[in-house]
């Protein structure tokens, strides 16, 4: 099984691909976090740190490491267009248009924009379903 420490170096090694770039303005801390059916992740902001939450249920082997990477992924963009961090924010509302499919994707991460719709529409559920209770 997978660990907060192993969601850490997930996170930056997602840094380093793809968000070089990206000035870490504000400190940030990520877990696994929740039993969620409908969220695979969120950003929030509490006493001036970021916080990646990832669906707990990814902490299990079943789900591959490219939705979670992905979903770092995600989070990242949200917090580079200024959402629960000190960024400058960019948008009203963060998926205001597609910005972030469109990031994703200007990134170099688009293939797996596709990938996930199709893991979540053929897979996702019954694997919810075997490890909701675990």
């Amino acid at each position: 099984m997978r660990d907060d420490e192993w969601l850490k170096g997930r996170l930056e090694l997602i840094w380093r691909m793809f968000f070089s770039d990206l000035e870490e303005k504000n400190k940030i801390k990520i877990r696994f976090k929740g039993k969620w059916k409908n969220k695979f992740g969120h950003i929030s902001k509490k006493k001036g740190v970021s916080e990646i939450c990832v669906n707990g249920l990814f902490k299990h082997l079943e789900v591959p490491e490219w939705v979670i990477e992905l979903t770092l992924a995600h989070e990242l963009v949200h917090y580079m267009h200024g959402f629960h961090s000190d960024h400058e924010k960019k948008f009203k509302h963060p998926h205001q248009g597609g910005v972030v499919r469109r990031e994703l994707i200007k990134r170099g991460l688009g293939s797996f924009v596709g990938m996930e719709r199709k893991w979540f529409k053929e897979e996702w559920l019954r694997v919810y379903e075997r490890l909701r209770y675990l």
